[in-house]
């Protein structure tokens, strides 16, 4: 390569001049000279290697650029490829070939990329490093190294330009570096456009390969659907005694090459086939009309196996071989389509391609779609079977709706007494749910209770051996004073939960609205639950702001938590042993807006439909009554005001946003009716 400017002599930049100012100001212009191409070569070059390559010798020109090289950094792959080199000594790499970036400490290359800095470095430099025993690099060692890092305008690196020397008296010099500088910012400029360039003519290749390939998939469709809809039409328009098999072997014509095209039929009552078209290069059509029994060959395995055998030669003799199959028609066959006509588990024949060329050989694509259209040729053969047993059908259908009236008419009064029955057995769940509900609180009751025993004879242990201290007293008390909280909310609850099962009972109701902070009272609902999450790895996180002043039914919100929270536990959190839950409120004028939301296993759209309906669960029988959703919907339709609706999905979870009024009137008793805690 001719490089203007790889010795002094060469180069106008380095021959004395009449003065050192008259030298620097010819050195300036060289500069501004080579700015300016460079800014020309990127509007008009759009190969990155010819662009390179002219920034070498414009370089040239300015300084000693004997040994020069460009890397590109590649984000995606955290990589670098020597697009450009040109070395005195060492070989260039392949401009293809990827390297690593593993850290900057690599190699000076490395360093200038990931730091993102300017490089320059003498051969004493590097040989301190090595006798460090620090790795830098490979290669013939330089006397002088300058790299510099290439920046898009975001600071992100696109790579290094890098010159060097292997000549002392070749040295670069402070201004040097800055030309250098000012050079490796024009080449980033114009590597961003030329990538522009590069990507928008890659994305203009792909987006035309894609349309062609959208192109040839469209045809395929076409041709296809085409063919359907002539399988279809010969389905409806064939009689017994018409050329429907000599049709449906020009239709397959269409899709796959079938010069040897064969139609068997199936007989389940005698198990033997009956060839009804054959068109056969080497046997003609000698075949045609003959009857053979369901055996061992190639066209018994493809019944026998109920699926498409795509069969080449070598695959046939090695079945022969193992005796997989036995060789009951010619050996020529280079490849093999077997397509067994098989509908509502109905057995109906088989159609078979073969070829006799090697030029000709099936691909599994077609046999894809061979084993498509055979599960059409399969429909078209139930309808015409169909049709035959259509008319026997309707003969029949006139007895049938005789007997149909009959038994409508006893099923009606059947219906009515099951519907009597499910009455019951559902206030029967509903009892169950409730009598389980109680015995939640009642069990924290028992474990917190159980637990100050614990921590009081703890202390009384530590008092007899003279270790109690003030902080262990402390530490007492708060265990003591939680506990206590946690017995006193759950007695009420208890209490409450009996009280509701009276109200729903005896529909009437004693419940009053009161005002409470809606913060502070979600904090103790949550407290009174914290048993249920005990052991676990469960997470609830509560997003109120404090001061939202309520004055409504606090059983109601109380009510409304833990059956959510129980729902989470029971289905969302099912065989595992954590999960999240986010209960935010806020409120906007005179309506609060809340949102359950939990990251559990989700519900599909059939489920979520049933949601809300009463005694809907998929526990059941494993505790689920059903009602902890209904019931819910009931409290903020309700007692509360407002309205509740769900979304989820599987693997999703499940999210419950309400809203409701700050401020509530008082109810009638008919309008609190149904209040009491379920579980779905």
């Amino acid at each position: 390569m001719d490089i203007v400017g790889m010795s002094p002599e060469k180069n106008p930049a380095y021959l004395d001049s009449e003065t050192p100012m008259k030298k620097r100001l010819e050195r300036l212009e060289a500069v501004q000279n080579a700015v300016l191409e460079i800014s020309r070569l990127s509007a008009a070059c759009s190969d990155i290697v010819s662009f390179l390559q002219s920034v070498h010798q414009i370089t040239g020109r300015i300084m000693y650029a004997a040994n020069f090289y460009v890397a590109l950094f590649d984000h995606a792959t955290y990589s670098v490829r020597y697009v450009y080199e040109v070395d005195e000594f060492d070989t260039p790499l392949d401009p293809e070939q990827r390297f690593p970036l593993d850290s900057p400490e690599a190699s000076p290359t490395a360093w200038v990329i990931l730091n993102r800095r300017p490089l320059v470095m003498t051969a004493e430099e590097d040989a301190a490093r090595e006798r460090e025993n620090k790795t830098w690099g490979s290669g013939t060692r330089a006397e002088h190294w300058m790299g510099h890092p290439l920046l898009d305008h975001q600071r992100h690196s696109l790579g290094v330009m890098v010159v060097q020397s292997y000549d002392p008296t070749h040295i670069y010099t402070e201004e040097d570096q800055k030309i250098f500088g000012l050079i490796a910012a024009h080449v980033s400029a114009a590597l961003q456009s030329l990538f522009s360039v590069d990507r928008l003519e890659q994305a203009v290749r792909e987006r035309t390969l894609m349309l062609e390939h959208e192109i040839e998939e469209r045809k395929k469709a076409e041709t296809l659907q085409r063919v359907l809809f002539q399988i279809a039409e010969l389905s409806v328009q064939a009689s017994e005694d018409d050329r429907k098999f000599s049709r449906l072997h020009e239709i397959i014509s269409q899709l796959v090459p079938s010069k040897n095209f064969m139609v068997a039929l199936f007989h389940e009552d005698s198990q033997e086939f009956s060839i009804e078209y054959s068109v056969d290069e080497v046997d003609g059509n000698s075949a045609l009309g003959k009857r053979f029994p369901l055996g061992s060959g190639m066209t018994s395995y493809v019944i026998q196996n109920r699926q498409t055998q795509l069969i080449n030669r070598a695959q046939l003799l090695e079945m022969i071989d193992n005796g997989t199959i036995l060789a009951l028609g010619s050996l020529a066959v280079y490849s093999w389509i077997g397509a067994p006509l098989i509908a509502a588990d109905v057995v109906y024949g088989v159609i078979i391609l073969q070829s006799y060329d090697a030029a000709v050989t099936y691909s599994e694509a077609d046999k894809d779609l061979i084993e498509f259209v055979a599960h059409h040729v399969a429909a078209a053969f139930a309808r015409m079977k169909a049709d035959e047993n259509n008319r026997i059908a309707k003969e029949q259908l006139k007895l049938q709706n005789d007997a149909l009236n009959q038994m409508l008419t006893a099923l009606k009064k059947a219906q009515k007494e099951l519907v009597d029955q499910d009455r019951l057995a559902s206030l029967g769940r509903l009892v169950a749910g409730v009598a389980h509900e109680i015995n939640t609180p009642l069990g924290i009751c028992v474990t917190a209770a159980s637990h100050i025993v614990e921590e009081l004879a703890l202390v009384r242990k530590e008092l007899e051996q003279e270790h109690l201290d003030e902080s262990g007293l402390n530490q007492f008390f708060d265990v003591l004073d939680q506990s206590l909280r946690i017995l006193m909310t759950n007695c009420l609850r208890g209490a409450a939960l009996v009280r509701s099962f009276k109200q729903v009972a005896v529909d009437q109701s004693s419940e009053s609205i009161r005002e409470f902070d809606l913060r502070a009272y979600l904090d103790e609902v949550l407290l009174s639950l914290q048993p249920k999450l005990k052991g676990h790895q469960y997470k609830v996180r509560i997003d109120c702001p404090p001061g939202i002043l309520m004055r409504t039914y606090p059983g109601a919100v109380s009510q409304i938590l833990t059956n959510m929270l129980t729902n989470s536990l029971m289905h969302g959190f099912e065989g595992r042993d954590e999960g999240y839950i986010l209960i935010r409120a806020h409120a906007e004028q005179d309506t609060v807006h809340m949102t359950y939301a939990d990251d559990g296993i989700g519900m599909s759209q059939a489920a979520l439909e049933k949601l809300f309906e009463p005694f809907y669960t998929t526990k059941r029988g494993q505790g689920g009554s059903g009602l902890g959703a209904h019931i819910s919907y009931n409290l903020v339709t309700g007692p509360l005001g407002g309205t509740l609706n769900a979304s989820s999905s599987p693997g999703q979870g499940l999210t419950y946003q309400m809203q409701f009024p700050r401020i509530r009137t008082a109810l009638s008793s008919a309008s609190r009716a149904g209040r009491v805690d379920g579980a779905a």
